[in-house]
């Protein structure tokens, strides 16, 4: 079979089909409801505080072309035992966010035809079938992979640029925006719905406009998958994230001119689609969701087994997941990364604000420390040895720093207790026990025994 790396359009398109997902689409409000007018504002200060992070780790992947991303950087930097911690609990948790994107567009596609997506047998059933059709598209190799991703980009973008367009033309047609609406809503209690801008409500709105842009730190999982990473990465990464924060702005800013109430109070399941009356556009709006939620989940596909791939190619897991079909499929490895994908959410009774708690912790860990390595890379004091590039105190030092105090920034600013307490059926705030559960099992337990499997090899050899 003829194997065909990844070039660079198509690494461009595959960092865009990995962060575009369910969330421009379905959650905007969330943002509009934090920050009022100041919404389309505070997408553009995300995009920045993103593309802090994507050079930072464009930058790293200059200096280390093995697969496995945040693992690989940090293994290179600061030796095994910090590696093996971040590729395990990297490894879990984007199973589980494999999962909660899979639970979204069964869910999803159950609702927009009509059926119970309540239903545990439906969703389970749906569940399945989209992972077959995964793995078949990975069966038949990064040839196939690799176009039904930049098919699904490129219909995904498609079709938020047609909400953008016909947004405008809305606007031009009336000659009035109704922005201004959204600030005559009003809470239970009779109080505005949305409240004056603090710097707390800012910094709370700037978080929840940042996690549609999470996806590009996954993008080098598959460097050995790709032409010239060391190369192309670094281009790349920073080139996609310029073209989604253009999109995530006119999205924004069209959608609050237009419709801002709806943006808010929506209950349809594309909040996205509610801002227009015009069924055609609503349709498109729903199909370019459901393109963005399967394409999503097909780079998930690509990425989630290529990090347990690399750990296996370093010895610190079992050496079955380095195993390839002929097609260059990592078949062990997306098996056990389908089976976490698949049984946790099911545990969960696809609930996924159970299980959002292990996806979002593993991107602290990732920020926090790859903007170190990157530092250690800089001033040549890495563990391993590492490629011979070209050095700049700017992106490998400055703006890896300015990562690392942001990455701080967000992890004081983020939700503790509301990952760790959910409402009960009579509406009483608990403890969310599965959640602590699932941390503990993806950051204490699991990596334990997989320091306990790589000292008992040691011991045996």
């Amino acid at each position: 079979m003829n194997k065909k790396k990844i070039g660079f359009w198509s690494i461009v398109l595959l960092t865009i089909n990995s962060i575009i997902g369910t969330g421009i689409f379905l959650s905007p409000g969330s943002v509009a409801k934090s920050a009022g007018t100041q919404a389309p504002m505070i997408y553009l200060v995300a995009a920045v505080f993103t593309s802090v992070l994507a050079i930072t780790f464009a930058s790293a992947a200059k200096y280390v072309t093995k697969s496995g991303a945040a693992y690989a950087y940090v293994k290179a930097a600061f030796g095994n035992t910090l590696g093996q911690y971040v590729g395990v609990t990297r490894v879990i948790a984007a199973s589980i966010a494999w999962g909660t994107m899979g639970t979204f567009v069964v869910r999803t596609t159950l609702k927009i035809f009509g059926f119970d997506s309540a239903n545990l047998t439906y969703v389970t059933v749906g569940f399945l079938v989209l992972m077959s059709i995964l793995l078949l598209i990975n069966i038949f190799g990064t040839r196939l992979l690799t176009v039904i991703s930049d098919i699904s980009t490129i219909g995904k973008v498609l079709a938020l640029l047609v909400t953008i367009f016909a947004g405008i033309a809305i606007l031009v047609y009336t000659g009035k925006s109704n922005i201004s609406d959204i600030n005559l809503l009003k809470a239970a209690d009779g109080s505005p719905l949305i409240k004056e801008m603090s710097a707390t409500a800012f910094v709370t709105a700037v978080i929840a406009a940042f996690y549609a842009f999470t996806g590009f730190e996954s993008v080098a999982s598959g460097s050995q998958d790709m032409e010239n990473p060391e190369k192309n990465l670094p281009k790349a990464i920073p080139l996609a994230i310029g073209i989604i924060a253009a999109i995530y702005f006119g999205i924004v800013l069209v959608g609050m001119h237009v419709n801002p109430v709806a943006l808010v109070q929506s209950k349809e399941v594309v909040v996205l689609a509610s801002i227009f009356t015009n069924p055609i556009l609503e349709k498109v709006v729903v199909l370019g969701a459901l393109v963005s939620m399967f394409g999503i989940n097909v780079a998930a596909s690509f990425h989630t087994p290529r990090v347990l791939e690399a750990m296996a190619k370093e010895k610190q897991v079992p050496e079955i997941f380095a195993k390839r079909m002929s097609n260059d499929l990592p078949l062990p490895a997306f098996l056990f990364t389908a089976f976490f994908a698949i049984i946790i959410p099911l545990s969960f009774r696809y609930d996924s604000t159970g299980i959002a708690i292990i996806s979002s912790i593993s991107r602290f860990v990732q920020f926090l420390i790859v903007p170190l390595a990157v530092v250690v890379f800089y001033y040549g004091k890495s563990k391993e040895t590492i490629l011979d590039s070209k050095k700049s105190v700017v992106t490998d030092v400055i703006i890896p720093i300015l990562a690392l105090i942001f990455s701080v920034l967000l992890l004081v600013k983020f939700d503790w207790k509301g990952q760790f307490s959910i409402k009960d059926a009579s509406g009483a705030v608990v403890t969310n026990t599965k959640a602590i559960i699932s941390m503990i099992v993806g950051y204490v337990v699991l990596p334990v025994i997989m320091f306990v499997y790589t000292k008992m090899r040691k011991e045996n050899r």
